[in-house]
């Protein structure tokens, strides 16, 4: 029986064979801890990152539920995005479901003008 890191790492080596990031379409990843929900824009070819945010910068309040600091964070990654000059993304949910707390930071980040 396999642990449940162990588990997330086969998923996310999966995923990660087809998702790849260039400068014009990035890989947007995202990483759950049990408190905290964190975005990268990611530039696979150049192995650089490009933009990121997170559920503990300033200017997010953390009122509120998981799911809703999620969504919170999304749309901040969209604005952070656009600023940085990235209107398409490629997603990368990391090896999590897509449900929750990944799933709410997704729609927030469609509804602040990301393309997936």
């Amino acid at each position: 029986m396999a642990t449940k890191d162990a588990r997330r790492t086969r998923i996310k080596s999966s995923i990660r064979k087809k998702v790849e990031g260039t400068s014009e379409r990035p890989r947007m990843s995202v990483f759950r801890s049990n408190k905290e929900i964190y975005v990268q824009f990611i530039d696979d070819v150049a192995g650089k990152t490009l933009a990121s945010t997170s559920s503990s910068d300033k200017g997010i309040s953390a009122k509120g539920s998981k799911v809703e600091l999620a969504t919170e964070v999304g749309k901040k990654a969209a604005e952070v995005a656009i600023a940085a000059g990235i209107g398409q993304v490629v997603f990368d949910r990391n090896g999590y479901l897509y449900h929750g707390r990944v799933k709410a930071l997704a729609e927030g980040a469609r509804e602040g003008g990301l393309k997936f």
